[in-house]
């Protein structure tokens, strides 16, 4: 029994059926029942390519049955509390695994020991006190390694032996306190290239506890440690090149005996750090040789002496003075950098620059002025002939002048968003030629005013999404030759004119997402001029047909080089249809997105312009139905996404030859069983979805549910929290606890005992069949309804009702707004329906009786689901027993669907019942709905007696 299982009553229904199947499958794959395969259904992981994602989902302990192949593991942000020996086992080709944010705080010896290919362990914000000796075993080719954020005090002499390959250790917000513990560290990791021990509790370092370690250090992070004494007295950092130190309130003290330990070192962070001005002068200068680029960030005084001393440096080329506070910005701040090339002044509340600010910065290449008070563009940045970057985001700047950035000719990227910029002026960009990338974003610009018509010849990347721009004329970008890449999301555009994007020959890349965009606003030859254009995302905009006939101007007809395509409309009012021909010219079309667009349908013929899809979204509509011929045209298909779509079946897959499909999500639909047929239909499929369905637990899943198990092949994403809907007593159970051992046969001896039992009784039906089946219906037919007569035909007034209403649930609809209507309203019929009229708490078969003897007449409601109900089944049953106990002509069946001869062969009794009684059909009527209520009310009308007042209740002959 499958582990869970613990009574009988998780048996399923229909074993007889399944069991036939079965049978076959056995003595034709025998093989795969007896050898043990690793299958894809997970219960706590997706795969996604070669990685295993598994974070987030309450873990306790490393799953088991992630695949041996994969070579990433995701097990971040779980409730982990040890890693096990065997936990990674036989794991050889694994290069990276995730443990961050767990709570682990034991690992076994030699855990990681089979991870011989391991590149990256992450153990971030875990429980860690102790790493005990050779804990990292078997890593012999980890290159990189994080501890950030445990409880670490102690490490063994041994922890780090075997990291011969490490470069990056992260073992920072811990409580070492000491050099001694990093310095036992160290000298097990020869390749060590970046330290980072922020934060550890150090309140002294001294060179000379290193003096044993060989170093190869060329990044170190000190930062806010509370070090109230920092001395050098060796050159134990012959390769650092980066330096981070600062960030604690403790005051610290300098002492570097020879500037040369310290020459190689290009990149220094003071962030913060507490010192006095004259020993933070001789520190900066003690990196006099080699110095390139200075971080002085939130520093609490003396920085203007800082950047003087700092710039006195001649190597020095990039300042970052991030948070510091400088409202204001004079000439003297900076008149000693001549040499710098790169200033951020981010964040510092920046109101007033002073013309003159900039004048010594005659080589600076970026600036940055983001995040600060700035109210218009400062005139100091035109003094900037060598500027290539200018960063003036998130301001109060409200208006642009034209002369805001004269003279910078150089610049090649301009950053202006989240400011209150509204319009623009055509002589803005006019000096900007080789400007590459133009950020205008989040502002509430409403008019471009030709500002993109005539300059601008390099502009590569225009970012104007966010603003209220209601409409693109003619022409508006016709000056951008070399655009590739334009955003106009998230505005109020309501329109595209003809010739809107004309100019824009090597544009690749156009969002229009998040608009106004109506079907009227796309005229014929809006996108004229874009033959380059490979992407284009229209997404919630109220782009509405309510008709798939076919449009005289396709509105994409022109983009024949398009490649992917989003197209969706954000009304949530009325459904809506595509026309047929949406999607002509886009020969070259790959991905198409049209989900929670409340379609309706989609014309078979939809396809037949984009031969080359490969990637298909239609989730999120109304779809009860596809045709096998819509997918005719697109045999490359690779990924279907088709959740929320109302289907109740797959099994147009069966025959829409997809073989190359590789990713199927189908989750939140009718589904309830799954097919053999269907997954074979799918030769290439590795990745299935099918989250949050109404399974059937029975025979009729149980090939599903062991090829869900089994299969090596494809991923049965989160198959082990699939749940029962069906039968009620199963309803809620996991689908892969089901005990299919009734359905299946597994050992030769039982197929070999089964196979003999099912050919004898094979051949007994079929003789019963043949020759006593009239007589063995009428006997049992007539003892149920002596049994039923006497028990019931008494207990109520007769005639109670004028007729009983068998119908399905999944019917309800028609006979709540078709039937009932005409025979209550119109005919004024007395009706009994079982949600209405049934006493609450008796039990179903004793209501089903009672409402037929007390009622004149019953009316089957008969479709394929009708047959399929087990209830509908009882109904009739008790009703045709009415029928041949009293000889009383006292059933009526209408048909609501056209179901041949051969689909009612499993259904004797419905086919015993028509060789004596006709029938309404609903479907054939549909020209004359009329006449069939009124064939309908004369055959209510009729006495009860069986062979008078006979009339045709429809034209056509009986199944």
């Amino acid at each position: 029994m499958h582990p869970g299982m613990k009574e009988d009553k998780t048996m399923p229904k229909g074993g007889s059926t399944c069991f036939k199947r079965s049978i076959i499958f056995l003595l034709l794959n025998i093989s795969s029942f007896v050898v043990p395969v690793a299958g894809f259904a997970m219960k706590t992981c997706r795969i996604s390519y070669d990685t295993a994602i598994c974070d987030q989902t309450t873990l306790y302990a490393v799953p088991q049955d992630i695949p041996p192949t994969v070579k990433v593991i995701d097990l971040s942000v779980n409730r982990i509390s040890k890693i096990q020996l065997l936990d990674f086992k036989n794991r050889t080709v694994l290069t990276e695994l995730n443990l961050k944010r767990n709570i682990i705080s034991q690992i076994d010896t030699g855990a990681f020991a089979d991870l011989i290919s391991l590149k990256t362990l992450n153990l971030n914000n875990n429980k860690l006190v102790h790493l005990g000796d050779d804990l990292f075993k078997g890593l012999s080719n980890l290159t990189e390694l994080r501890i950030y954020g445990n409880q670490i005090k102690a490490v063994a002499s041994t922890a780090f032996k075997s990291l011969t390959s490490l470069t990056i250790l992260d073992i920072c917000n811990n409580n070492l306190h000491n050099l001694t513990v990093v310095h036992s560290i160290l000298q097990h990791l020869p390749n060590l290239q970046e330290l980072v021990i922020r934060n550890i509790g150090l309140t002294e370092f001294h060179s000379w506890e290193l003096t044993n370690s060989s170093l190869e250090l060329s990044s170190l992070d000190l930062s806010q440690n509370l070090i109230a004494d920092f001395r050098i007295t060796a050159d134990v950092f012959p390769k650092l090149t980066w330096l981070k130190i600062g960030g604690s309130k403790q005051r610290m003290k300098w002492d570097v005996r020879n500037k040369t330990f310290l020459s190689r070192v290009s990149t220094l962070d003071i962030s913060a750090l507490q010192m006095a001005l004259h020993d933070m002068e001789t520190l900066i200068e003690s990196f006099n040789s080699s110095l390139i680029s200075l971080r002085m960030n939130t520093m609490k005084y003396g920085l203007p002496a800082l950047i003087n001393t700092s710039c006195t440096i001649p190597t020095v080329s990039t300042l970052q003075l991030r948070s510091n506070k400088l409202w204001f910005v004079d000439s003297k701040l900076f008149h000693l950098c001549i040499n710098v090339k790169e200033v951020d002044l981010k964040g510092n509340r920046i109101k007033v620059i002073q013309e003159e600010a900039f004048r010594s910065f005659q080589n600076l290449r970026i600036l940055s002025l983001s995040h600060n008070k700035l109210l218009s563009v400062p005139a100091a940045t035109r003094n900037l002939p060598a500027l290539a970057e200018l960063d003036l985001s998130s301001n109060a700047i409200s208006t642009l002048e034209c002369q805001d950035f004269a003279n910078l000719v150089t610049l090649r990227q301009l950053s202006l968003q989240h400011n209150s910029i509204s319009n623009l002026e055509e002589c803005l960009f006019k000096n900007l030629i080789r400007l590459q990338v133009l950020e205008l974003q989040n502002n509430t610009i409403s008019k471009l005013n030709n500002a993109f018509i005539k300059y601008l010849p390099n502009l590569k990347l225009l970012r104007l999404n966010g603003n209220e721009l209601t409409i693109i004329k003619h022409g508006e970008f016709k000056g951008l030759i070399s655009l590739r890449n334009l955003s106009l999301h998230e505005n109020k555009i309501k329109k595209l004119e003809k010739g809107s994007f004309i100019g824009l020959t090597n544009l690749t890349d156009l969002q229009l997402l998040s608009n106004n965009i109506e079907k009227n606003g796309l005229i014929k030859g809006c996108f004229n001029g874009l033959i380059n254009l490979k992407r284009l995302d229209m997404r919630q905009n109220h782009i509405k047909y309510k008709k798939n006939v076919a449009l005289r101007d396709p509105p994409f007809s022109e983009l024949s080089n398009l490649e992917t395509l989003a197209i969706l409309s954000q009304h949530r009012r009325g459904k809506s249809q595509l026309p047929r021909n949406l999607l002509q010219g886009l020969k070259n079309l790959l991905v198409f997105n049209t989900r929670n667009s409340q379609l309706l349908s989609l014309h078979k013929d939809m396809f037949n312009y984009t031969p080359q899809l490969q990637t298909l979204d239609i989730s999120s509509n109304d779809l009860e139905d596809l045709s096998p011929d819509l997918f005719s045209p697109i045999q490359s298909l690779k990924s279907l996404y088709i959740s929320r779509t109302s289907l109740w079946s797959l099994d147009f897959l069966i025959h829409a030859n997809l073989t190359k499909l590789e990713f199927l999500q189908a989750r939140k639909n009718e589904y309830s069983v799954f097919s053999e047929e269907i997954m074979k239909s799918l030769p290439a499929l590795i990745y299935v979805d099918l989250q949050g369905n109404s399974f059937t637990c029975d025979c009729s899943n149980a090939w599903f549910l062991k090829w869900a198990e089994k299969n090596e092949q494809t991923q049965v994403y989160d198959a082990y929290n699939f749940t029962c809907n069906y039968p009620p007593s199963l309803k809620g159970m996991k689908l892969l606890e089901l005990d299919v051992r009734s359905c299946l046969v597994e050992t030769d001896f039982i197929c070999f005992i089964s196979t003999t039992c099912a050919i004898l009784l094979f051949m007994v039906v079929s003789f019963t069949y043949n020759f006593l089946r009239w007589q063995l219906a009428y006997a049992y037919y007539l003892f149920l309804a002596l049994l039923f007569d006497s028990k019931h035909r008494n207990k109520q007034a007769p005639d109670q009702y004028d007729a009983f209403i068998s119908y399905n649930s999944h019917d309800e609809p028609w006979v709540i707004r078709e039937l009932l209507p005409k025979l209550e309203g119109e005919q004024g019929w007395r009706l009994c329906l079982h949600h209405r009229d049934f006493e609450p708490g008796k039990p179903i078969i004793e209501n089903i009786t009672e409402a037929i003897y007390g009622s004149r007449k019953t009316i089957c409601v008969i479709s394929r689901r009708y047959l399929e109900s087990e209830w509908c089944s009882r109904e009739i049953q008790v009703a045709s027993f009415r029928l041949f106990d009293e000889n009383k002509d006292v059933l009526i069946l209408v048909f609501l669907e056209d179901i041949s001869t051969s689909q009612l062969s499993p259904y004797y009794r419905i086919r015993k019942l028509l060789k004596r009684q006709t029938y309404l059909s609903w479907p054939q009527a549909w020209e004359h709905t009329e006449l069939f209520w009124e064939k309908l009310r004369q055959a209510l009308k009729t006495r009860e007696d069986l062979y008078e007042d006979r009339f045709c209740l429809t034209v056509v002959d009986s199944p």
